[in-house]
C-alpha cells in the first residue's frame, strides 16, 4: 500500500563552510546531532523525460529510515506530495499508475542513480518537539544509460516539520542566508543531476510557441487550450487518489477546452475539433456520475437539515443515503477504469498532437483583439436569445429545459471571455465575472429540477414499502418555491448583464 506525505522543503547551495549555527533561530532551543546516513536511490522517467520536465520524481531508494519508493508531486513553491510504496525490484503499480497521464504508453526506466552521505541534524524546541530536520548531503550522481557521466556536490535541505509550517523555514533561511548560504538553483536532485549530466548538445523538448509572445489570435487561443490540457494531466493523479474537488477541477477542464473549440472556430478548424470535442464530452459525463450525485444528495441533506422535526416523517435520511450508496456503487473503481482506458491516453495523445501541430484556419494568423472580441459577442448574442426566450415562456417544463440550455450557453461564454481576458483586458473580466452570476443563478434553478426529480423517486421508493411521504413533498414544495425565486430574479439580473456588456 501506499501512503502520503506533504513534504515542505528547502533546497541551499553549500560550501566549505558548511552548515551554521542554527541554535536560537525561530525558537531552536536544540540541534541534535542525528548521525550520518548513506543513501542510495535510483530514478526513474521516461527516455525524454516526461516526469522531470513536469519537476515529478519516482525513485527507489535503499537505506535510511523510509527505503522504498517514493513518487513526489509539486503542490506549490517548496511544497510536494510524497507518495510511498514498499521496496520492491519494480516499479509498484499504484505509483505508475500515479504518472501514466505523463507518461502514458512510454516505458519506465533507470535515468539517474544518486549516492548521498547525509548528515542529519533535528531543530527542537525547549520541550523537544521537533521543528524542522537540517541535512547536509554530500551527493554523488551517475546518468545512467547515456554514457555514464557523473558529478558531484553537496547540498543542505531544511524541512519543517509535519504540522509546523513555513514560518521555521523563512527563520532558517535568514540565518542561512547571513551566513553566506544561498537558494539551490534547481529544484531537487535529480533536476541537477539530469542537466549537468546531460550529453552535449541535448536540447530538452518544448511545443513549438510555449512561452512565446502571444502576437496572434491563434497564439491566444492556443496557449488557453495548452493550459486546460496541463490542468487535466496534472490532476490526474489527484482523481485517483480522491482528492478534494478534483474530479470536479479535471471535469471544468473538459469544458473549459470543448467551449474554446466551439466558441473560436474560425480560429481552429471544426474538423479536426469537433472528434476531440465528443472525447472531451465523454470524458466529462464520466467524470460527472461522482460529481452530479455528490451535490444533489448535499442539496437534499442540506434542506433536511433545515426542516423543522415536526416537519420530518418516517427514516427520510436513511432513505436518502441508501439512495445516494445504491447509485455509487462502484464508482471510484469504474473512474479509475477510465483514467486507466485506451479511450482516455489517447486522448491525451490527441491533444498534445493538436499542440504540437494545430489546426489554423487563416484568421488564427490576424491581430487577436478584432477576431477575439467578435467570437465573444457572437456566443453573447446566442445566450441573450436563449435567456430571453426562457423569461418570455410560462413557467413548467418548456421554461425549465429553456433555462437549462441557457446555463450551458452562459458556461461556453464564461470561457469564451475568460480566454479573451489576456487581449480585451478588462471589459473581457467584467463579462467572465457576470456570467459566473449568471451560471450561478441558472444553475441553482437547473438543480432544483433536478432535486424534485430525486424527492419524487424517492417518494415512490417509500410509497412502496409503507413509509411516509409527507417529508418528500414538504421539500418539493421548498425546491418549487426556491425555482420561483430563481426565476422571478432573472430578469433583474440579465437586464443588468446587458446594460453592462461592453466586450
Amino acid at each position: 500500500m501506499a501512503d502520503t506525505k506533504r513534504e515542505i522543503e528547502r533546497k541551499y547551495e553549500a560550501d566549505e563552510s558548511g552548515l551554521p549555527d542554527l541554535a536560537g533561530v525561530g525558537g531552536v532551543a536544540a540541534v541534535l546531532d542525528k548521525g550520518v546516513m548513506e543513501l542510495d536511490a535510483t530514478y526513474y522517467d521516461t527516455a525524454d523525460e516526461r516526469l522531470a520536465a513536469h519537476s515529478v520524481t519516482l525513485r527507489r531508494r535503499t537505506g535510511g529510515s523510509d527505503e522504498g519508493w517514493h513518487l513526489k508531486l509539486p503542490v506549490a513553491a517548496d511544497v510536494r506530495d510524497e507518495i510511498r510504496a514498499p521496496l520492491s525490484d519494480t516499479v509498484p503499480p499504484a505509483l505508475a499508475a500515479l504518472v501514466r497521464s505523463r507518461v502514458r504508453d512510454a516505458e519506465l526506466v533507470p535515468v539517474v542513480r544518486l549516492l548521498s552521505a547525509r548528515d542529519v541534524h533535528h531543530l527542537v524546541d525547549a520541550d523537544g518537539t521537533l521543528l524542522a530536520e537540517v541535512s547536509e548531503d554530500a551527493v554523488t550522481a551517475e546518468r545512467l544509460g547515456g554514457g555514464g557521466a557523473t558529478v558531484q556536490w553537496t547540498e543542505i535541505e531544511v524541512e519543517a516539520a509535519e504540522g509546523i509550517g513555513t514560518d521555521i523555514l523563512d527563520k532558517v533561511e535568514k540565518r542561512l542566508r547571513k551566513a553566506g548560504v544561498r537558494r539551490s538553483g534547481s529544484s531537487s536532485k535529480l533536476a541537477r543531476a539530469l542537466a549537468e549530466t546531460a550529453p552535449e548538445g541535448k536540447e530538452k523538448g518544448s511545443e513549438a510557441g510555449k512561452g512565446a509572445a502571444d502576437v496572434t489570435a491563434g497564439d491566444h487561443v492556443l496557449a488557453y487550450v495548452r493550459a486546460q490540457r496541463d490542468a487535466i494531466v496534472e490532476l490526474d493523479p489527484a482523481v485517483r487518489r480522491d482528492e478534494f474537488d478534483s474530479v470536479h477541477q479535471m471535469r471544468v477542464a473538459t469544458r473549459r477546452l470543448r467551449s474554446t473549440f466551439r466558441s473560436y472556430r474560425t480560429i481552429l478548424d471544426r474538423a479536426v475539433t469537433d472528434p476531440i470535442g465528443e472525447e472531451l464530452k465523454w470524458l466529462a459525463t464520466e467524470l460527472g456520475v461522482d460529481r452530479d450525485r455528490e451535490v444533489l444528495t448535499e442539496r437534499i441533506a442540506t434542506a433536511l437539515d433545515a426542516l423543522p422535526r415536526t416537519l420530518v416523517a418516517g427514516p427520510v435520511r436513511t432513505r436518502l443515503r441508501t439512495w445516494s450508496k445504491v447509485r455509487r456503487g462502484g464508482s471510484r473503481r469504474r473512474l479509475t477504469g477510465v483514467l486507466d482506458s485506451h479511450r482516455y491516453l489517447t486522448l491525451l495523445d490527441t491533444l498534445d498532437a493538436l499542440l504540437a501541430d494545430p489546426p489554423l484556419r487563416k484568421t488564427a494568423a490576424k491581430k487577436p483583439a478584432k477576431v477575439i472580441a467578435k467570437a465573444v459577442r457572437k456566443d453573447f448574442a446566442k445566450l441573450s436569445a436563449l435567456v430571453e426566450r426562457a423569461i418570455d415562456l410560462p413557467p413548467g417544463r418548456d421554461r425549465d429545459l429553456g433555462l437549462h440550455e441557457a446555463r450551458k450557453k452562459a458556461k461556453r461564454t464564461r470561457y469564451a471571455a475568460e480566454a479573451a481576458t489576456p487581449v480585451l483586458g478588462d471589459p473581457a473580466a467584467a463579462l467572465t465575472k457576470a456570467m459566473k452570476s449568471l451560471q450561478k443563478l441558472l444553475g441553482d434553478h437547473q438543480d432544483s429540477v433536478l432535486a424534485r426529480e430525486a424527492l419524487r423517486e424517492l417518494s415512490a421508493v417509500a410509497h412502496a414499502v409503507g413509509e411516509s411521504t409527507f417529508t418528500y413533498g414538504v421539500l418539493y414544495g421548498r425546491e418549487e418555491q426556491r425555482a420561483a425565486a430563481d426565476e422571478a430574479e432573472l430578469p433583474g439580473t440579465w437586464a443588468e448583464i446587458k446594460a453592462g456588456a461592453s466586450v
